[in-house]
């Protein structure tokens, strides 16, 4: 080992790279020049105002200007007005909140509102709080409360050997208590804390409180106004530390609670900007510039951005009149250059000078694989990642520092349609601020994501020095600058570093030395057709030379005067340093686009990559460099020799730290998926290697057609992997050695091809074919086929209920008056068993930045409004899973012009359903085998060339998923390989993170109606017996029975007198009876009658012949049928009247004699827990004890025919065990009305239990679900 000193310096500049790129020298030349009098916008999960280095600039001025939450997540609707009473309101949480005397309120009016703290705290904090609050607030009082009611049940067993009957339900009781207790451990769910939220005008601004005490406190809670106003933010408790700010909108409508929804753009923030006044190795890039905190990441979706995130901050980005965007976000997009969101960044850049810059992607290392906006987006710069030998050795505590060099992931041009891609790189890591939340001051984080606040510090400084100067300099003038001063690093291929590493001091050289040039302030478009280069890739463009018109085009500033315009006349040298491309050598511009035409010749070129540049000098200042360059990426494919064994082999093979091998290979035709296999040599050295292959097909991302793989190849170790192909086209093959992996190594890898191609694909299967066939080749080489056809999820269409369009608020206002329009749909749909769902718009998922539209989110909600999940453009990230039950969805898609909006307002949507178990369909090798469902297919081997058919059988009725309906349909796959490798290749998953899995042959079954029921045969000779009733009798029934239908309508005994004398046996007429009394608002002045009415109920039933029924296995007579409704009916009147009679006898006990209003409504909801503990004194203790006998008969009378727990029951169950003042059993039974009827009143009878007994934890707990669960309104957008 070597030794290290102790004395040896710690490499600071190491943690947070700024010599490389020429910022440290900038400063120590310009030390004024330090960012100020410079804005950035940081566009990220937003920006901890508590973090450190967050406080000031080196001017001292408030480091951070505003922060504002622009994705709707921290929204809280505001919209309640209320009045204090006596000094307090009482909060939609339920609360009482005290509202301290000082506050100023000329109105006397509080707008309130209410927030669960878990829909806005980042994942990581709600993880680490949930496991806090579950071991300090839960787990000491439940335990506590376990051993008590396992103690008191021990005595009691002790004194009670032989228990009688009324010790038994005490001993029942207690039971009760220890079965619920451990029920609640295992249901136990923590809600979260809960914060009221308060909102009143004090005459000069808005003031905002949210109770942190969560207990109504207002006193103790910081009064806060808009951050933008007053620099004020709070924390959410000491626990937690996550600090929060807030905003008003719409005159007071909408509280924002803004908070850092992930550690992501506080550490992008300290990169670009922090500012240690006492530790100066710790500063950011340009720790004297400010901060625009915009909060873009949507924390309802887990961080992701969103379009309307994305346009309200551009809109923000505008009206503070920003310098710079640092944006360090982005997604693989289908088509670039274009979509609503790059229109609107766009705008900002060339109509209002903000430089935008922002991440390339971490998608590499092979081509084409750069994000949108960064590297897809003319007007973005895209900055790529560098990594440096003082990072190695401070960030990463490397054993050898190794020569600078791309991190492998940093994504690679040129965009598909042949622009550069990556601008320029900077250092992609750094040890820098985190939020308060994580409880740690500074993380190492990497990623382009850290390259380019990196550069966007750079640019600020650059900015400064030239603000300070007095010169105004125009975005494409700074690009051009960066561009021609970079540091081009020996070793890195264009497509990585871009034109080089940010040279800060270089740059801000060329741009004094130049701004005198009339060229200066100029962009220039470069258009090749619809393109922005040449990019020639399919084999077919290289067999022969091909011409392509290059336009370029002069882009003036906004506001330019008309006069420079006319005056401009350009004199420009064209050139290019290689031979197999020809262009004119001169070229005149002035205000209007000009053609000139460029040919390339790739005859004779090697196999692999090429990349050149026709450049475009002003011959009046050639020394300026380039102010427009053509990129030119030729790709000479290689070719599979066609052979027995289609495969590429490559012997020997030396790989040093970091170095890549791409090989760009035409797929033999028929070929369907491709394995390689890497053996090593190296006998000391363990590596690790990324396999990265891509196929670019047009307006599909490279996501759609990519595997990634990062593996270990041990000392003479060796690895295969398996990934699809498409035939006939090209496929680029990465082999890189991980940027950190030491040592060299030497390697042979081989790449072999194989397929079977499936016809038709995708496979769709109708139903009401019955027998559907497809065929299998095998074009290439001997090959195993067993086909399997597995059905993994049903699909449930769906169409709106209704639709709404609206202009936006305030927020919503792009420059010039343009308000935005949303439309909600709503959609409604049952899920039939518990389940997991994926809910997707398929007209419009899968589109983010390249949407037409602003943007969409949709929302699913249960019967209560409760949220319970949400998603955007990537369905497969947002699964949920579900209960029995009906589901209400809101979907908001926005955009400019409300027109566009009106086409949508029947968009379908669809809601996947995810089968518990997979289904199979049955495949045969005959048409004849299929129709008789006999012998099934085993494997068969196809020799080269050899075709199969294969035929499928529908799937069973039986097996058709509950809830399904014609429209309906099912998806899964068809895998036809046998062989390993050829099952692993067609579950190859696509993106790293797994989000995008595809199968090789998707196969759609659809659905029909269901098999028509037989009828029962009994029913129709009952209608030949019934035909002989006289009509004047059947009119007299008719008139009876409507009659007994309106009494619980009337609030009247004349109907019932009157019916009584005719028909004084008829069993409905006294039920209905009944069921009048207890439904009367007067009910608690009518038990007795209700007793009574119930016992004449109860007389009307012969219960002995009842029970003899019952018990019968099975009835041999012929009216079977209607002899067993007919019982069935008494008995549920039977049980149903001694429930009410018991529910009456419970009531008597339960209520004051004097009848309140309202006390306990109908008869059916459970009575208020509170008054249990207060017993009736009455006229006589005889009476009382009478009642308690009665109550305690039908008790065991009830029992006799149905369980306590039986749902006609309960709520006779839990008055009866209320009125006897076993909680515990009352509490079993209220739980279980709560799971039948989720509402909110029989959840706080839940809730006064467990305080009776004595559980306030678990009160607590489920008093915090009432306004999540039941809330008033639903979430907005």
């Amino acid at each position: 080992m070597a030794a290290h000193s102790t004395e040896e310096p710690f490499p600071f500049h190491g943690l947070l790279p700024k010599k490389e790129t020429g910022a440290a020298s900038y400063l120590t030349r310009f030390p004024g020049y330090d960012g100020r009098g410079v804005l950035i916008a940081i566009l990220d999960t937003g920006v901890d105002p508590g973090a450190p280095g967050m406080q000031v600039t080196t001017e001292g001025k408030p480091k951070i200007v505003d922060i504002i939450d622009t994705t709707g997540s921290g929204d809280v609707n505001m919209t309640t007005l209320v009045e204090p009473k006596d000094g307090t309101i009482t909060g939609l949480s339920g609360r009482t909140l005290k509202i301290p005397p000082a506050w100023v309120n000329p109105s006397g009016k509080y707008r309130i509102g209410v927030k669960n703290g878990y829909e806005f705290f980042p994942k990581a904090l709600k993880e680490r709080i949930q496991k806090e609050r579950k071991e300090k607030m839960w787990d000491p009082p439940h335990r506590a409360a376990l051993a008590e009611v396992s103690r008191r049940t021990e005595e009691f067993d002790l004194s009670h050997p032989s228990p009688s009957q009324l010790e038994k339900l005490q001993k029942e009781e207690l039971q009760s208590q220890s079965e619920l207790l451990a029920s609640l451990e295992k249901k136990y769910s923590d809600p979260g804390p809960v914060y009221d939220c308060v909102l009143w005008h004090d005459d000069i601004t808005w003031r905002a409180v949210v109770d942190t005490s969560e207990s109504g406190e207002l006193s103790q809670c910081t009064v806060l106004g808009s951050y933008r106003e007053t620099q004020e933010y709070a924390s959410l408790g000491n626990a937690e530390m996550l600090n929060y700010s807030v905003n008003i909108y719409d005159e007071g409508n909408t509280l924002c609670i803004v908070t850092s929804g992930g550690a992501h753009g506080t550490h992008v923030a300290s990169i670009a900007a922090g500012y240690f006044p006492d530790e100066p190795e710790r500063n950011g890039v340009a720790p004297g510039a400010q901060i625009l905190a915009l909060k873009i990441g949507d924390t309802r979706l887990s961080t992701m951005e969103t379009g309307t995130g994305l346009i309200r901050a551009m809109i923000e980005v505008i009206n503070h009149k920003c310098d710079l965007v640092n944006y360090s976000y982005g997604e693989a997009t289908h088509w670039p250059n274009s979509g609503r969101i790059c229109e609107v960044i766009t705008e900002a850049v060339q109509k209002h000078n903000v430089m935008f810059v922002s991440s390339a992607g971490n998608n590499g290392p092979c081509l084409s694989t750069v994000g949108c906006p960064g590297g897809t987006t003319s007007s973005v710069i895209g900055v790529g990642a560098y990594v440096t030998p003082d990072m190695m050795v401070a960030e990463y505590s490397l054993r050898e520092k190794l020569p600078p060099n791309q991190y492998t992931w940093s994504s690679r041009g040129p965009s598909t349609d042949g622009a550069l891609g990556v601008s320029i790189s900077a250092p992609g890591g750094a040890i820098a601020s985190v939020p308060n939340w994580t409880l740690r001051g500074t993380q190492l984080m990497n990623g382009t994501s850290m390259s380019s606040p990196n550069a966007c510090g750079g640019i600020a400084l650059i900015l400064s020095g030239l603000k300070q100067n007095g010169i105004r300099p125009s975005v494409p003038a700074v690009r051009r600058a960066l561009e021609n001063t970079a540091l081009k690093v020996d070793d890195i291929e264009v497509f990585a570093q871009g034109h080089g590493i940010i040279q800060v001091d270089r740059a801000l050289d060329y741009l004094t030395q130049h701004a005198s040039l009339p060229t200066s302030h100029l962009g220039f478009s470069v258009t090749v057709g619809a393109q922005r280069g040449i990019y020639l890739r399919d084999p077919a463009h290289v067999l022969a030379p091909s011409d392509h018109g290059v336009g370029i085009e002069p882009i003036f500033p906004e506001n330019t005067e008309n006069s420079e315009r006319i005056s401009l006349q350009l004199h420009l040298a064209l050139t290019c340093a290689t031979p197999w491309v020809q262009c004119p050598s001169h070229l005149e511009l002035m205000n209007q686009c000009r053609h000139f035409n460029v040919r390339i010749d790739p005859m004779g070129l090697r196999e692999g990559l090429h990349y050149t540049e026709v450049c475009g000098y002003d011959t009046a200042a050639p020394a300026s460099g380039p102010l427009f360059r053509v990129p030119i990426t030729v790709i000479i494919p290689t070719k599979v020799s066609d052979g027995r064994n289609q495969e590429v082999c490559f012997t020997d093979v030396h790989f040093r730290p970091g170095q890549i091998r791409r090989h760009f290979i035409t797929v033999p035709q028929g070929a369907s998926w491709a394995e390689i296999t890497l053996t090593s040599h190296s006998g000391d050295v363990s590596s690790k290697f990324v396999l990265h292959a891509v196929h670019l097909v047009k307006q599909r991302a490279y996501r759609a057609n990519e595997f990634y793989k990062f593996s270990s190849l041990l000392e003479k170790g060796s690895l295969t992997e398996a990934f699809p192909v498409l035939s006939g086209r090209i496929v680029e093959l990465c082999i890189a050695r991980w940027w950190a992996s030491l040592g060299d190594v030497t390697v042979d890898y081989s790449i072999s091809f194989h397929g079977l191609t499936t016809s038709p694909s995708p496979l769709h299967i109708h139903a009401s074919e019955g027998v559907t066939n497809f065929e299998v080749s095998s074009p290439l080489r001997y090959e195993d086929v067993s086909p399997s056809v597995t059905l993994k999820s049903w699909v449930q269409p769906l169409r709106p209920i209704n639709s709404k369009i609206k202009s936006l608020g305030l927020r919503d206002v792009l420059p010039n008056n343009r308000q935005l329009y949303e439309i909600v749909l709503t959609y409604s749909f049952h899920q039939p068993k518990s389940g997991e769902v994926t809910p997707s718009c398929p007209m419009l998922c899968e589109l983010l930045y390249e949407s037409e539209f602003d943007s969409q989110l949709w929302m699913l909600f249960d019967q209560n409004k409760r949220l319970l999940g949400s998603g955007d453009a990537y369905p497969h990230q947002y699964s949920l899973k579900l209960e029995k039950g009906d589901y209400t969805l809101r979907l908001q898609v926005r955009h400019e012009q409300s027109s566009e909006l009106e086409r949508l307002k029947d968009l379908p949507f669809v809601v996947s359903h995810r089968l518990s178990t997979t289904l199979s369909l049955d495949v045969y090798e005959t048409h004849r085998a299929a129709l008789m469902a006999k012998k099934k297919a085993n494997s068969v081997t196809l020799f080269p060339g050899a075709t199969q058919p294969f035929y499928v059988t529908a799937l069973p009725d039986d097996k058709v998923p509950k809830g399904t309906s014609p429209g309906c349909y099912m998806t899964g796959s068809l895998v036809v390989p046998k062989s390993e490798y050829g099952k692993k290749a067609g579950q190859a998953s696509a993106k790293r993170q797994g989000k995008f899995k595809k199968d090789i042959v998707p196969v759609v079954y659809h659905l029909i109606p269901a098999p028509n029921k037989t009828k029962n045969g009994g029913k129709e000779k009952d209608k030949e017996g019934e035909k002989e009733k006289d009509v004047k009798e059947e009119f007299a029934e008719a008139l009876r029975d409507l009659k007994i239908q309106w009494m619980t309508k009337l609030d009247t005994n004349s109907l019932y007198d009157e019916l009584k004398e005719n028909f004084s046996s008829y069993l409905p007429l006294h039920v209905q009876r009944l069921h009048q009394l207890d439904l009367e608002k007067e009910r608690v002045k009518r038990l007795l009658e209700v007793v009574s009415a119930a016992d004449l109920v109860i007389s009307q039933i012969d219960q002995t012949a009842l029970a003899v029924y019952l018990t019968m296995k099975t009835d041999p007579r012929p009216d079977a049928a209607s002899i067993k409704s007919d019982m069935e009916k008494q008995k549920s009147s039977l049980l149903d009247a001694l429930c009410r009679k018991g529910c009456a006898l419970a009531d008597q006990l339960l209520l004051p004699p004097a009848p309140q209003e309202g006390a306990s409504g109908a008869g059916t909801g459970p009575a208020p827990a509170e008054v249990a503990g207060e017993q009736v004194t009455s006229s006589s203790d005889e009476s009382q004890e009478a009642v308690v006998k009665t109550l305690t008969d039908t008790f065991w009378e009830v029992q006799k025919w149905a369980e306590l727990t039986d749902s006609k029951v309960l709520t006779f169950s839990y008055k009866h065990a209320l009125a006897n003042k076993m909680y515990g059993r009352a509490l079993k039974y209220s739980s279980k009305i709560v799971e039948d009827k989720p509402n909110k009143d029989n959840m706080k009878n839940c809730i006064q239990l467990m305080r009776h007994l004595g559980w306030t934890h678990c009160a607590t707990f489920t008093e915090n679900w009432l306004p999540i669960m039941y809330p008033v309104e639903y979430t907005p957008f």
